[in-house]
């Protein structure tokens, strides 16, 4: 008994004492194995228990919850999603980031970008049409479809025999696998205007560091395609605001390209917002969101006004003359969040604000 519970104890990485060390009455074996055994149960309940409570307090619930697997075309519309470090995840599609956790054991994930062929990132900035493009993904195909061209149909999974890209967004650059000849024509006779290519970024591609974009993002923030933040809050309130402001053209949330819209709360309560729990899954607020002139593209049409509603935002929603720095002349619409704490999101799930 006393080698049992030396060995017991070693497990727990503490000094065997010298008792134990030592032949002793199996009485006392049987003490300090049973003494060993407390304390096992009392280190496992150390690492088990749960952070401390905090108060709740509820500002909302999730309205909706969008996907943007390719850059600048729709978003994928979706009753659930896994909130992971780098973005929403549902099946294979995920927003302009990395796969899940591999921890998870979940089949990876990819995300599209369209280049130009220096292996610049090209948007609905330079190419609005960009936005009439549609994204459905049926096992491990991803379809492409725009209106008077035959369905473009993709491997969730590129072969590892195309070409590697090195690709520019914003700045920085990225890694890319082509996605081929089909699919390269395909996207330039649809645009109809320069040569372009698709590539998508692999699990074992670097990705981009969000602070090199925006300094207030924390070192470990990621993305691989998105422009900062792997995740964007907007309310129905803030968005009602704004078109009770404009005239009879009023915008859409696909004019800002949230990923989680929320309802139930005042105007722009989203930019007060520091922490808030959703299901499991805690995100914090970094910065808002400044506006560009993405906004003033017609998800419908394509066509790009370059006004509205663009100047009806800098009419009230330019930041402080303080923070001129950050965000310069353009409004701020919508807020930049960072996952705390990993799990999955619902249509219909309370919003919590986060008390100390």
């Amino acid at each position: 008994m006393g080698a049992a519970s030396s060995s017991v104890v070693a497990r727990l990485g503490l000094p065997v004492p010298r008792f134990l060390a030592q032949p002793r009455p199996a009485w006392l074996g049987v003490a300090a194995l049973g003494l060993a055994a407390v304390a096992l149960g009392t280190v496992a309940w150390s690492h088990a228990r749960p952070r401390r409570r905090r108060r709740l307090q509820q500002v909302g619930t999730v309205a909706q919850l969008w996907i943007y697997p390719v850059k600048s075309c729709k978003g994928v519309q979706v009753n659930a999603a896994e909130c992971t470090a780098m973005g929403l995840r549902s099946g294979h599609l995920r927003d302009r980031c990395l796969p899940v956790f591999r921890f998870l054991h979940l089949p990876p994930a990819r995300f599209w970008l369209v280049i130009n062929e220096e292996g610049n990132m090209v948007t609905a900035r330079q190419e609005p049409r960009l936005v009439l493009i549609s994204i459905t993904c049926d096992g491990d195909t991803l379809t492409l479809s725009a209106a008077n061209l035959k369905d473009l149909l993709l491997p969730i999974k590129t072969p590892t025999a195309n070409a590697l890209r090195k690709c520019r967004v914003q700045g920085l650059d990225v890694q890319g696998r082509d996605c081929g000849e089909v699919a390269a024509q395909w996207i330039t006779n649809f645009l109809k205007t320069k040569p372009y290519r698709l590539v998508h970024f692999e699990p074992n591609m670097r990705p981009r560091n969000s602070q090199q974009v925006e300094p207030l993002f924390r070192p470990k923030d990621q993305v691989a395609y998105s422009d900062a933040s792997p995740f964007m809050v907007l309310s129905e309130a803030s968005l009602g605001d704004l078109n009770s402001r404009l005239g009879e053209k009023k915008v859409k949330a696909s004019n800002f390209r949230p990923n989680i819209i929320i309802s139930g709360c005042d105007v722009f309560a989203e930019d007060t917002w520091n922490e808030v729990l959703i299901g499991d899954v805690e995100l914090k607020r970094v910065m808002a969101c400044s506006r560009c002139v993405l906004t003033t593209v017609d998800p419908d049409t394509g066509i790009m006004s370059r006004k509205e509603p663009l100047d009806t935002l800098k009419s009230y929603r330019l930041c402080d003359p303080s923070e001129e720095k950050l965000y310069g002349k353009s409004p701020l619409f919508g807020q930049y969040y960072v996952l705390e704490n990993p799990g999955t999101i619902k249509v219909g799930d309370p919003v919590y604000l986060l008390g100390q």
